[in-house]
């Protein structure tokens, strides 16, 4: 069942970083590019896409980033969840994109800060699992 009670996500979230580095484009791209999320704006798709697939496939990218999942399931109403990761990361200056799938909720982190946001949110676990 999934979680909506704000101390129990925390306390569960158990961090879990994907080895890949991934990487937000806009770009014309070929169908068969393989992604882990697509979103469409009025201004055009998204694609989140390895930084390997992107310069096969010769796109442009930005954010090169790091997937930190967030191995709790959250309720997709849960309240504040991605509040409280987000200001924990700003707090050590870092921007944060989060993304909620069904089960689980990610955080997209700047790559030479991955280490940094698993330190935060395994902290931030701890902290609350033991108050």
């Amino acid at each position: 069942m999934a979680e909506t009670n704000l101390d129990k996500l925390i306390a569960g979230m158990s961090p879990a970083l994907a080895p890949d580095v991934y990487v937000f484009t806009t770009s014309e791209f070929p169908p068969d590019i393989p992604f882990i999320m697509r979103f469409e704006e009025a201004e055009g798709k998204t694609l989140i896409v390895t930084r390997t697939a992107a310069k096969t496939a010769g796109l442009n990218y930005e954010f090169p980033s790091r997937m930190i999942t967030l191995n709790v399931h959250s309720s997709l109403d849960a309240v504040g969840f991605m509040a409280v990761i987000a200001t924990g990361l700003a707090a050590e200056g870092m921007g944060v994109n989060p993304v909620a799938g069904f089960h689980h909720d990610h955080t997209f982190v700047p790559e030479g800060r991955a280490e940094d946001a698993m330190r935060v949110l395994t902290t931030m676990a701890i902290d609350t699992h033991s108050s």
